[in-house]
Parts: structure tokens; C-alpha cells; sequence
């Protein structure tokens, strides 16, 4: 008797389990008497017939699926195992684990922008975590057609909206385009509640999103590099007349014909016009200098000019202060 009893006994676990693996479907065999489920940690095993739950099992360990299984079935307490009789039902094991999914936008997502007419070209990368949290749910709109289900499956749905929410967050309110991640955690937020609505549907959650960078074109980054060094983030008039000026002062811009000459003439005259204003600037007489000195009395009287004759008695003087035939004062 024992025998047929090991003949007939099977093992129940997840046969092919892989860490990217979100579920696997133990079917298409019967349970026979004194068959075990093993149950490893991180999975629960869910038990299925007709398309219905009958128990859900979380403690790992290792069951009879005679004595400790089937007396906690919901509809299958009364089954007595035959001698060639089986039990056809399915078994579902859950990975129970959170999982962490890389993303990256493959190709630039233009945002509409005022300062550039064809929206602002913009690639960002992050994660994002999602676990599985209603069973029925994923039972009814995915077991009944997969035998298992990968994060790959998951990031492919995730991913296929994912340029269309961060247009959507991006373009919120007016964000500065030249300084996103500095809104890097609201933006995140604002997606990870529209997607938790997208995987909702298959009994799953998102338990978190991250933007972990956003990345501009070369040309972009390097614009705005120069406008942050000058000072002038947004002017984009005043960025292109200082990196033309570098261009020609360091010879990087050559060519050009007519425009080029141009452009090297009017800074010749600029700087012609700057040592202009430098030569007046250091000629031009102070205000302690330019102000009118007072003169003193003493002064006054030494140049006052002295007559030549005498005016009482008509002699004639030659600068004496004094006539010296009368003694008149001639001063």
C-alpha cells in the first residue's frame, strides 16, 4: 500500500523561479495523496479552481497537502483522496517582494517652452518600485491567461506611458525648463499617482518613482552652463552676443565672410569707444581742482598797478610806493 501511496505523491512549489518573476502558475496536474507543498519566503501560494480562490497560504515551510491543506480549502474540505484519484486544482505562486525597475526615456520628449519654438528636448532616468496587492484582481485579468508574469512585462506597460506623464508634469504650472530637477520630487510624485492608476487594473501597486536626473542636449547643457556663469539664465539674446564675442576674441569662430568682418569691426569701435570715455574720463580736471581760489588782500595789493606820475605834483614815478619829490602815496 505504501507503495502506490509514493507513486503517486508529488511535490508542489515554484519549479522555475526567477527574482524578476512576479507570479507562476503550478497547473494541467493532479495532486495526489500525500503530495507537500513548499512554500519558500517572499512567496505565498494561492490555490485556484474554476477560475476560483480556495485558500491562500503565507508562512513558508513545508505542508501535507492531505492533512494541512485541503481541511483549510474553502470548498474542497470534504474531498477524500481515491486510490487513483487525484485533485486537479492550480496553484498560484506570488512573488511577494517589492520590486525596483530602472527607467529612461528613449527617445527626447519635447516640452513646450516660450524660448524655444520646437519645445525643449529633455531625457530623464530614474526607478520606480511596484508590488503585487489585490490577488483577485491579478487573477482575473492576467492568471487566466499567462502562466507566469516577468517585471519586464511590467516596465513595458510602465514605460509606454511614461513619456506622455512626464510631458504632462513637466509642463505643470509653468516649470523652469533650464532647472527641473530642482522640481524633481513634485514631478515624481505627480506621476507615480497616474501610474499607480495604470497597473491598478492588474493588482498591482507602485510604491514609489524617482527622477534621478534630467539630461539636455549638449548644445542646451552648454547654454545653460554659459548663461549660469554670466549670470543671465533666460536671456538667451544677451547669452549669444557673449559667446560670439568669446568665439572671435579665442579665433574658435572663423569664416563668416562679410558678418564676421562686421562683427570684428563693431568690437574695434566698442573698444575704441571705451578708451575714449577713459582718456576723457582721466583728463577731465576734478571738482577741488576746477573750483575758483579765493585771493587774499595782500595779493590784491601787489598787483594793483601804480601810477606813472605823480598826481599831485606830476612826477614821475618809477614803482615807488611814495612820490619822492612831494611824498604822495602812490599806491
Amino acid at each position: 500500500m505504501s507503495f502506490f501511496r509514493n507513486q503517486f505523491s508529488n511535490v508542489v512549489e515554484w519549479e522555475e523561479f526567477r527574482d524578476d518573476m512576479i507570479f507562476w502558475k503550478w497547473s494541467n496536474r493532479e495532486i495526489k495523496k500525500g503530495s507537500k507543498l513548499i512554500i519558500r519566503s517572499g512567496q505565498d501560494a494561492i490555490f485556484i479552481n474554476n477560475g476560483k480562490i480556495e485558500g491562500i497560504f503565507e508562512d513558508e515551510g513545508e505542508y501535507s497537502i492531505e492533512s494541512d491543506i485541503i481541511p483549510f480549502l474553502s470548498t474542497l474540505k470534504g474531498f477524500k483522496f481515491g486510490f487513483n484519484s487525484g485533485m486537479r486544482v492550480e496553484v498560484l505562486f506570488v512573488n511577494t517582494k517589492e520590486f525596483t525597475v530602472r527607467w529612461g526615456t528613449q527617445n527626447p520628449i519635447l516640452i513646450p517652452t516660450p524660448q524655444l519654438p520646437g519645445g525643449m528636448p529633455i531625457r530623464a532616468n530614474g526607478t520606480f518600485n511596484f508590488k503585487v496587492n489585490d490577488y483577485v484582481t491579478l487573477i482575473d485579468k492576467i492568471v487566466g491567461v499567462k502562466n507566469s508574469y516577468l517585471v519586464e512585462d511590467v516596465k513595458i506597460r510602465i514605460t509606454s506611458v511614461l513619456d506622455q506623464l512626464l510631458m504632462k508634469w513637466i509642463s505643470r504650472e509653468g516649470k523652469d525648463m533650464f532647472n527641473l530637477q530642482a522640481n524633481a520630487s513634485e514631478i515624481a510624485k505627480g506621476i507615480q499617482e497616474d501610474l499607480d492608476m495604470q497597473v491598478m487594473d492588474n493588482g498591482m501597486t507602485i510604491t514609489g518613482f524617482q527622477v534621478m536626473s534630467f539630461n539636455y542636449p549638449k548644445e542646451i547643457q552648454d547654454m545653460i552652463t554659459k548663461t549660469a556663469s554670466h549670470e543671465m539664465i533666460g536671456n538667451l539674446q544677451k547669452y549669444q552676443q557673449v559667446s560670439m564675442t568669446d568665439g572671435i576674441a579665442s579665433g574658435n569662430v572663423k569664416g563668416g565672410g562679410a558678418a564676421s568682418d562686421m562683427i570684428g569691426i563693431q568690437m574695434g569701435m566698442n573698444l575704441a569707444n571705451q578708451m575714449m570715455k577713459n582718456i576723457d574720463s582721466n583728463e577731465k580736471p576734478s571738482a577741488e581742482e576746477s573750483k575758483p581760489q579765493s585771493v587774499s588782500s595782500s595779493s590784491v595789493e601787489e598787483g594793483r598797478q601804480k601810477p606813472n606820475f605823480c598826481p599831485n605834483c606830476g612826477t614821475k614815478n618809477e614803482g615807488a610806493n611814495f612820490c619822492p619829490n612831494c611824498g604822495q602815496k602812490l599806491s
